[in-house]
């Protein structure tokens, strides 16, 4: 299976260069993803709203690549602030709670002040049948 380069459209890929996600066989890497609503490129002020935010555009992004977020494998979440990681706790567990991957926070700046955080997953599309089920 080739490479495929997925896009969301936003001016950042752009700029910068960077695809939203790559899929590369049953891999499906997706670049570090903010909560910025790349339609409208506005932000929320909180941390809670952008990560939610953020897991929309992720699910975008999966789906375009034929995945869920029950294929994710691993997340990597980056704050500016760990204290907003409290705050953000139940909508990762919305979003996440029952997939379990395994995961890494780090604090550290962000490339624009208003980024509360910015998410990182890599899923393993599973083979499905015609109705969408797992098969093994």
């Amino acid at each position: 299976m080739s490479r495929k380069l997925i896009t969301s459209g936003s001016s950042f890929e752009r700029d910068a260069a960077y695809s939203r996600a790559v899929v590369d066989g049953r891999w499906v890497f997706v670049s570090g993803t903010t909560g910025f609503d790349y339609t409208t490129m506005t932000i929320a002020d909180d941390a809670v709203s952008q990560a939610d935010q953020c897991f929309r555009n992720i699910q975008r992004a999966l789906a375009d690549a034929k995945c869920r977020l029950t294929d994710v494998v691993r997340v990597t979440y980056i704050l500016p602030d760990r204290t907003d990681f409290q705050r953000i706790l139940p909508v990762l567990q919305r979003y996440l709670g029952d997939i379990q991957p395994a995961a890494t926070m780090i604090e550290a700046r962000l490339l624009d002040p208003r980024m509360k955080l910015e998410i990182e997953v890599t899923a393993r599309r599973q083979k499905r049948d015609k109705v969408g089920k797992e098969t093994k």
